[in-house]
C-alpha cells in the first residue's frame, strides 16, 4: 500500500493557484527527489503532503497511521534565545531521554552538544539536529525541504549519505526537495521534475533525458547525469587521487559509492547544470 497518493491535486495560497493536477504516490523505502525552478510550487507540494497546508483540490490519501517527520529548509533561532540542543529536542512535547539519545546517535550528533546552544552549532551541526528532530517522530516518511542548504559540498554529501543510512536503518520513505542536480541523480530511485504540474517523473536516468526536464534546466544538465555514470571500468593508479574505501572521496569531496565523471584536472567534478535555474526557494 503506498504511504501517500495524490490524485489531482490543486493547492495555492493568498489566492494564486500554485498547484494543478498532480498525481503521485510515495511506496516505502524509496527515495524520491522534487525538482523544478523557482516558484514551481515544490515547498508547496511538500506542505500539502506533509498536512501543513490543507489542497484546494483534488484528492490526497495517506496509509492509516501515517508518521512523518520534516525537516525545514532553514529554521531561524534568536541567539539571544535560550536554547540547547537537549531543550530543542523537546519542543513542542517531551520526548524520552531514551528517544532522544537514539536519534542524536543516528543522526551523528555528539553527546557533548547536549548541552551546546544551537545559536552556536555550525550548519552541519544544526541540519543533523533539525533530523534527529524528525527522527523522533519514528518516521514512515521524512520529508526534507532542501536541507543542504547553505552546507558546504562535503557536509552536503555527508549528510545525504546519511539520509540514505537512516532510510536503510529504519525502513522509512524519503521525500525531498534539492536543488544539487548531480546528487539527485546518485541520491534517489525517483525523480518528479515539477513546474506547477508534474513534467515527467521517472528513474534518474528517464528523467534526465526528457525533453520536458531539458526544457527547464537546459540541455547541459545531462552532464549532471553523467557525473554518476561513470563506471569504474578503467584502471585507477596512485595517483588519482581516489579513496574507494569509505565512499568519501578527500580529493574532490563526492561520494564514490556511485558513477562519476571528472574534469580535466581529474581532481574537480565536472557540473555542467546551470546551479542557478534551480536554486531558491519554491
Amino acid at each position: 500500500m503506498s504511504l501517500i497518493t495524490a490524485r489531482g491535486l490543486t493547492a495555492g495560497f493568498g489566492g494564486q493557484q500554485v498547484l494543478q493536477g498532480v498525481d503521485l504516490a510515495l511506496e516505502p523505502g524509496e527515495i524520491v527527489t522534487i525538482v523544478g525552478p523557482n516558484g514551481s510550487g515544490k515547498s508547496t507540494l511538500l506542505r500539502v503532503l506533509a498536512g501543513a497546508l490543507s489542497p484546494s483540490g483534488g484528492t490526497l490519501t495517506r496509509a492509516p497511521g501515517l508518521r512523518i517527520g520534516y525537516v525545514p529548509q532553514k529554521l531561524h533561532i534568536d541567539p539571544t534565545l535560550p536554547m540547547t540542543v537537549t531543550r530543542f529536542l523537546n519542543l513542542p512535547h517531551r520526548a524520552k531521554p531514551e528517544a532522544i539519545a537514539r536519534a542524536m546517535a543516528r543522526t551523528g550528533v555528539a553527546d557533548s552538544l547536549a548541552k551546546r546552544q544551537m545559536a552556536d552549532l555550525s550548519g552541519g551541526q544544526f541540519q543533523r539536529v533539525l533530523l534527529a528532530r524528525a527522527l523522533l517522530q519514528e518516521p514512515h516518511i521524512l520529508m526534507l525541504d532542501e536541507a543542504t542548504q547553505g552546507l558546504d559540498q562535503p557536509a552536503s554529501a555527508a549528510f545525504y549519505q546519511l539520509i540514505d543510512e537512516i532510510r536503510h536503518e529504519i525502513g522509512c520513505a524519503v521525500l525531498m526537495i534539492s536543488h544539487e542536480l548531480h546528487v539527485v541523480m546518485s541520491a534517489s530511485d525517483r525523480v518528479i521534475c515539477l513546474n506547477g504540474h508534474i513534467c515527467c517523473q521517472g528513474t534518474p536516468e528517464v528523467v534526465s533525458s526528457a525533453p520536458e526536464y531539458r526544457a527547464l534546466f537546459g540541455a547541459g544538465t545531462q552532464g549532471a547525469l553523467a557525473l554518476y555514470r561513470h563506471q569504474h571500468d578503467h584502471d585507477h593508479d596512485e595517483s588519482c587521487g581516489h579513496d574507494h574505501g569509505d565512499g568519501l572521496d578527500k580529493g574532490h569531496g563526492h561520494t564514490h559509492g556511485h558513477p562519476h565523471v571528472h574534469g580535466p584536472d581529474h581532481g574537480t567534478p565536472t557540473d555542467p547544470a546551470p546551479r542557478h535555474a534551480a536554486q531558491g526557494r519554491s
